[in-house]
């Protein structure tokens, strides 16, 4: 796990490019603490930089940037490939393997790029990655991402040239940054919690979206818009296919699930550093374990943190798992300050606005981690790919109730329910909507989508927004739009659930929770594997029926049945609770100082970012316990932090 940056266009002599991108590398030694890169080409004004942490092939035989053996082409690299080793046994069976010069991954891919082609050796890898690869011959830079969208890569213009880096911070020690705050972004970030790529929180800089590839020449960076990145590997089609194609057996389907998901783990426990996992104790994250002790001759380093709060620690059903399992368990207890401590950190280690709290109790998990170990394997993915959210349920659920309502009775259904004051509902225990809402702000949140949504799709864009455009909460903005509103991403997608499925892993997981634990964890210094996001094991989730993943109301049944056969259901079965603090309780009390001195009325409206008055508005209804705002205040929160943070000298 790496950082990489670099310059494309950019007139000057060599010691001047290469004094730049140290500048703009100094600024990821969180990814890469072991050793610093620079490569230049002063005729092309590139310049590629490259902060390493070593985790294969330790010596000098794995620095970047690398030169391909016969010359051509240079590589910056930040990831893994898994398969590195087949790839190695492909290429020397076909006669067209270099003399190595040591066992990096990096070194690897750079082969089978030099014999295949980028798209051929990206599309035999199986990894994660974000790369810059420089064609000396071509004169061409080309940028790639993996599949998933778990390794960061933003790119635009800045100062008349193309600059791209792992991480924003990098790109504002760019000469000449001045890109302004988009506001488009900005209305979107406030929407989801997130800035959905492609999109970037400065005008003119890009997130390069997933399985694409950006190829851009030498001649080409300082005039016109910028070539469309191009898909290499596309999870829609890939979704269609599968589900073109079903495995309709049901023993046939759990046998081919705990082969490929066990194939994933064993490739992502190669490392030459110390390796270990998360482990929460739910299904997700017991199943990874389950499947790394499984594989391993010795005990497994798992890493847990538990709270103090009642009611959000979960580190007793982490360490019965464990004990079960017979890992060696590392439980780290976290007090409501320790959690809070993080809070003023959060700007730097995001880098731009980023408001999923739960970002703060992974940030604290990677750091208990690391203190052990440089790699830690996760459980992300499960949900998006096995159903596990409650919203692939709960959303039927209303839509079979008042889906079939003509539009008008629902909006006005709607405004019956909102017309109900919340401490009506909280009396009334929820019984007269019974499955379909709880009381109070429940109530209120189904009557206002009640409102707005058409169909099942509206029904989960609702789901997943905060503020609704409408509200025109962000000043002098237009009414941007996101990946959610191409329908055509989901042609073909037939069933509410796996349409949400989708959605989830074309946006929510790479952009939110993918973006998470690459920042948290690499803020330490500590890379993170994902084996759900193994593109086979993503490929034969979409083959599996709909029944093999929701069944009697709850989520991820197939996943289910292979880690029964590894840890005893009653550990295992209970409530599905997310990775959580209690931000909105916090804001009543420890940090209401905190919240109302970047809330204030003034503050707002001299900044010119936010209208204050339905800010405010939230704000004062959270304070009284009216409803619960915590997720629509963090967003602005968060960015009125990060602001801060900018203007900071």
């Amino acid at each position: 796990m790496c950082g990489l940056t670099g310059l494309l266009g950019r007139p000057g002599p060599e010691p001047e490019l290469s004094a730049s991108v140290r500048r703009m590398a100094g600024e990821l030694r969180h990814r890469g603490p072991d050793a610093e890169g620079v490569c230049v080409d002063a005729e092309a004004g590139l310049a590629l930089g490259h902060r390493r942490l070593a985790i294969l092939e330790l010596s000098e035989a794995g620095a970047q940037p690398m030169v391909s053996a016969d010359g051509r082409y240079v590589i910056a690299f930040n990831g893994e490939i898994y398969n590195h080793l087949a790839l190695r046994r492909h290429l020397e069976e076909a006669g067209a393997a270099p003399r190595w010069r040591g066992h990096s991954d990096t070194e690897t891919l750079l082969a089978a790029i030099a014999q295949w082609g980028l798209e051929a050796a990206l599309r035999q890898a199986v990894g994660m990655f974000a790369l810059a690869l420089w064609d000396r011959h071509e004169r061409v830079l080309s940028l790639a991402r993996d599949r998933m969208g778990e390794k960061p890569l933003y790119y635009g213009r800045v100062g008349g040239c193309l600059a791209f880096a792992s991480e924003l911070k990098a790109l504002r020690r760019a000469p000449g940054f001045d890109n302004a705050i988009d506001r488009d972004a900005l209305a979107l970030f406030v929407q989801f919690n997130y800035v959905p790529a492609p999109r970037s929180i400065y005008a003119g800089i890009s997130k390069l979206p997933a399985g694409t590839v950006l190829r851009v020449g030498a001649d080409r960076t300082g005039q016109g818009e910028l070539p469309e990145p191009e898909t290499w590997w596309s999870a829609a089609e890939t979704a269609r296919a599968g589900i073109a194609d079903p495995i309709t057996d049901e023993a046939e389907a759990l046998s081919a699930l705990e082969a490929a998901l066990g194939d994933a783990v064993a490739g992502q426990m190669l490392a030459d550093v110390p390796l270990g996992a998360f482990l929460s104790g739910g299904v997700d994250s017991s199943a990874i374990v389950a499947l790394m002790q499984a594989r391993s001759a010795r005990p497994v380093a798992t890493f847990t943190v538990g709270f103090d709060e009642a009611g959000y620690d979960e580190s007793p059903h982490a360490a019965a798992v464990a004990r079960h399992l017979g890992t060696e368990h590392h439980e780290t207890r976290v007090s409501a300050a320790d959690a809070r401590n993080v809070i003023p950190h959060l700007p730097s280690l995001y880098d731009e606005p980023f408001a999923d709290s739960s970002q703060i109790p992974t940030f604290l998990v990677a750091q208990a981690a690391r203190r052990k170990v440089t790699v830690a394997l996760s459980g992300d993915g499960g949900d998006e790919l096995f159903g596990g959210y409650n919203r692939y349920f709960w959303g039927r659920r209303i839509w079979d109730r008042v889906g079939w309502l003509p539009f008008p009775l629902r909006r006005a259904m709607g405004r019956g329910l909102q017309a109900v004051p919340p401490g009506v509902w909280d009396a009334a225990g929820g019984t007269l909507l019974r499955q379909v809402v709880r009381p109070g702000d429940k109530a209120h949140k189904l009557g206002a989508r009640l409102q707005t949504v058409r169909g099942g799709d509206d029904l989960y864009r609702s789901l997943v927004t905060e503020w609704r455009q409408e509200s025109d909460i962000v000043q002098r903005c237009g009414r941007p739009t996101a990946a959610l509103d191409d329908d055509t991403a989901i042609d073909g997608i037939g069933g509410m659930e796996q349409r949400m499925m989708l959605w989830d892993q074309l946006t929510y997981l790479p952009d939110d929770i993918l973006c998470k634990v690459d920042r948290a964890a690499m803020a330490v210094s500590l890379e993170t594997r994902v084996p759900f996001l193994d593109h086979r094991v993503v490929e034969l989730a979409w083959r599996l029926p709909l029944h093999l993943k929701i069944r009697a109301g709850a989520g991820k049944w197939a996943l289910r049945q292979i880690l029964y056969r590894h840890v005893p259901r009653e550990l295992i079965e209970r409530p599905k609770a997310g990775f959580a603090i209690p931000v909105g309780p916090w804001l009543r009390g420890p940090l209401r100082d905190w919240a109302e001195g970047l809330l204030a009325e003034p503050r707002l409206g001299a900044e010119g970012f936010f209208n204050p008055a339905p800010i405010r508005q939230r704000w004062m209804e959270h304070l009284s316990g009216r409803h619960d705002w915590t997720a629509s205040l963090w967003s602005v929160l968060m960015f009125q932090s990060w602001l801060e943070q900018q203007r900071t000298p």
